[in-house]
């Protein structure tokens, strides 16, 4: 459901079924409410994009149980998006809404300060769309900066970023193009048989090449 190809009608109920507009540019960043994931810095970011563009943005996630912290940074979240509008916190969105959230961006942010791998990245690079991340962990693996993507190190650099993409669609386009087909030829399963089938090309051909002694039996 996270990842399936979803129709434009299916899109259109669920997000403005949240009440976003989308006739405006739409930020999202989808990750647990954890002060690696950074949702205080992205809101920082965005108040400081908003200056220059008509824009809003989406924090959704949930919390992991072994996180005590969770439930007070969701607090905080929610206390600093208070009043505003245009800044949709969403608490345990389902695989469908996430799906269809994505989808309807203009922009992916996942603006971690520690990471492990981000799968969000990659489920934001799969769904075409420019993606910007810190640049830590996995992220770097998954994003070329400027390729298929931005690496950001500060919230002013992540709004740097969005305010430029936001005035070149065409390079954002491009960029979530490129980083879906790094997603397609390195993070998919079918990336894996890949592997094992040049493995055993390999062993195959070692095995053809190896010379046949034929000598005396020991006597």
């Amino acid at each position: 459901e996270k990842n399936r190809e979803l129709s434009d009608d299916e899109i259109a109920r669920v997000v403005e079924g949240f009440g976003i507009d989308m006739t405006r540019p739409l930020i999202v960043q989808v990750s647990r409410f954890d002060r690696f994931k950074d949702p205080l810095g992205v809101i920082e970011a965005f108040r400081q994009v908003r200056r220059h563009f008509d824009c809003q943005l989406v924090l959704a996630g949930g919390s992991a149980t072994d996180d005590p912290e969770g439930p007070a940074v969701q607090a905080e979240v929610e206390e600093a998006a208070a009043g505003d509008p245009d800044i949709f916190v969403l608490f345990e969105p389902s695989d469908l809404e996430v799906n269809a959230l994505q989808r309807a961006s203009d922009i992916i942010v996942q603006k971690s300060i520690r990471e492990g791998f981000g799968l969000t990245v990659t489920e934001g690079m799969w769904k075409g769309k420019p993606v910007i991340g810190g640049a830590v962990g996995g992220i770097p693996a998954q994003i070329i900066n400027g390729e298929t993507g931005f690496l950001v190190n500060s919230p002013e650099g992540a709004a740097y970023r969005i305010r430029y993409l936001l005035s070149h669609p065409d390079i954002g386009a491009a960029m979530g193009a490129r980083g879906r087909e790094h997603v397609r030829y390195n993070f998919l399963i079918t990336r894996h048989v890949r592997d094992y089938l040049l493995l055993m090309l390999h062993v195959m051909h070692l095995e053809n090449e190896r010379p046949i002694f034929i000598g005396r039996a020991a006597g």
